[in-house]
């Protein structure tokens, strides 16, 4: 697939108006993507599971009007209307206008709202952006009813990566590969796939509860430390490194190895904080209490033999990966000894989830 295959051709009859409605979930990354080229392309390939509970729910509704120089829309959340989130709608709209010419000739409505709380610190760009590329491509689709399922979901995947990279892994379901590998079928920098290849009972009801150590925004943006690679010591040996564990994952998928599958998740993300850590300039994101969790969850490892391992994103926030069938067990060790290392004690319990779905 190349990009032109993306570039919609001007519907010969337009839509006076009309409402679409999406809701896309977040995902969690097993091997970390740190590092862009090009326009939002990632630098080494990543895996990710894709989450069912976090997720944004998004209603855009469209009016035909004249068509103008610049975009027309407004953008709502939670029923409020949100000001501060229009330059990040009209860069996306403005990375997006090759592929979809028609933005210009309508007045957009976004409503929009997230499952999980704001300011949670849990990022609702993946999320929000996928969300708002599939209305899109519901609009599109009216505009040309031919397209089929698979090309929806991929320029979908497409588009949302020009709002927030991992946005491109929000589309599909179970676990999904974005970017580039020699040994992954179908795999592509531009936009998100299914993973292809045999995939063991235990991955498929995995569980992910959150631990919501720092709610505050960031002190240093994904997309500032996204560009720190370009310049780092240690860049191509991280993204060789990516690419490595991404191939030592296929077995692992396969056959359940539970062991190796922590030692990988655990590592990536470490790796991805030391890249933070060893940037010029330099930058840390985690916070006492997530290095207090994760020494409890290797405690409890050890004198359990339990299989729950954390990863974590570029933030203070810890994601707690476990099979299905210690649920119980790791609950209990989370009221007990976690949630006082969390912000107000508070955690999401999340799964393994099937993907974007239109709700009208």
């Amino acid at each position: 697939m190349i990009i032109q295959e993306f570039v919609f051709n001007s519907a010969k009859e337009r839509l006076s108006e009309g409402k679409v409605s999406w809701e896309s979930p977040s995902n969690i990354a097993l091997v970390k993507y740190w590092g862009k080229y090009g326009e939002q392309l990632p630098k080494n390939p990543s895996v990710s599971f894709t989450l069912n509970n976090c997720k944004t729910t998004t209603v855009l509704a469209y009016t035909a009007i004249e068509p103008t120089k610049d975009f027309s829309f407004e953008v709502f959340l939670d029923e409020e209307k949100a000001p501060s989130f229009e330059p990040k709608i009209k860069t996306f709209f403005e990375r997006i206008e090759a592929y979809l010419p028609f933005l210009k000739e309508y007045h957009f409505t976004i409503k929009t709202s997230n499952s999980f709380p704001h300011s949670s610190g849990i990022a609702s760009s993946a999320s929000g952006m996928s969300a708002l590329a599939c209305c899109l491509m519901s609009i599109e689709q009216k505009l040309n009813s031919e397209i089929s399922s698979t090309y929806f979901n991929q320029k979908a995947s497409f588009l949302a990566r020009l709002g927030s990279g991992s946005a491109a892994r929000s589309i599909e379901g179970g676990l999904v590969v974005w970017g580039k590998h020699k040994n992954i079928d179908n795999s592509s920098d531009l936009y998100g796939t299914s993973y292809p290849y045999a995939i063991h009972e235990v991955f498929k009801t995995y569980q992910d509860t959150i631990l919501l150590v720092d709610k505050g925004e960031k002190t240093v943006s994904s997309s500032v430390g996204h560009n720190l690679m370009h310049n780092h010591p240690y860049a191509e040996v991280r993204f060789q490194q990516a690419i490595d564990n991404l191939e030592k994952l296929k077995p692992i998928f396969k056959n359940g190895d539970l062991e190796a599958f922590i030692n990988i998740v655990e590592s990536e993300a470490l790796t991805l904080h030391a890249m933070m850590m060893s940037s010029n300039p330099y930058f840390i994101l985690m916070k006492p209490n997530t290095l207090e969790i994760i020494n409890k969850v290797w405690k409890y490892r050890q004198e359990t033999n339990a299989k729950l391992c954390f990863t974590l994103d570029a933030g203070a926030n810890v994601h707690l990966l476990y099979p299905k069938n210690e649920e119980t067990k790791v609950l209990d060790f989370i009221k007990n000894q976690l949630v006082a290392h969390c912000q107000n004690a508070q955690y999401i319990c999340d799964n393994v989830g099937t993907g974007a779905l239109q709700l009208a």
